[in-house]
């Protein structure tokens, strides 16, 4: 009896590389597609953390008088959760800074590969680019958001 070699069982180590080879080019394609969406999922938390803050800002100032509050204040208040004093939330970082008759909340990307843009707000309740070119869209440092 003689044995074949060639009896058909398994992959050779050609189909191998071929299968391997197909697997990376499908990756480099997917991947940046996948980095863009979670970028845009964590914009989009950002703007609406934003409105949150301005949420809260606007039960402080019925509350206090006239006074605005910073993040530990409203925490304190029970207006945000404790997840806004960690200062990062899905990838952005979150800031607010307060007076008697204003307040300027902002959010920042953490890194680039988490959020393309900075967004901030100040007590007229818009929602802005970053006025710093390299977080806003070509020509819209300051602009409203839409």
């Amino acid at each position: 009896m003689q044995r074949d070699s060639g009896s058909g069982r398994g992959f050779s180590l050609l189909e191998l590389l071929i299968v391997v080879g197909v697997i990376l080019v499908i990756a480099t394609i997917a991947i940046p597609s996948l980095l863009r969406s979670r970028q845009q999922a964590n914009e989009n938390a950002a703007v609406a953390n934003l409105r949150t803050i301005s949420n809260a800002e606007a039960a402080y100032v019925s509350a206090s008088g006239g006074y605005f509050g910073t993040v530990p204040q409203l925490v304190s208040q029970q207006l945000l959760d404790e997840r806004f004093e960690s200062g990062t939330i899905a990838g952005y970082q979150y800031s607010v800074t307060s007076g008697r008759f204003e307040f300027t909340a902002t959010a920042s990307p953490a890194s680039s590969n988490l959020g393309r843009y900075g967004y901030y707000m100040v007590a007229d309740g818009v929602i802005r680019y970053s006025t710093a070119f390299t977080l806003a869209p070509v020509g819209r440092a300051g602009g409203a958001v839409n």
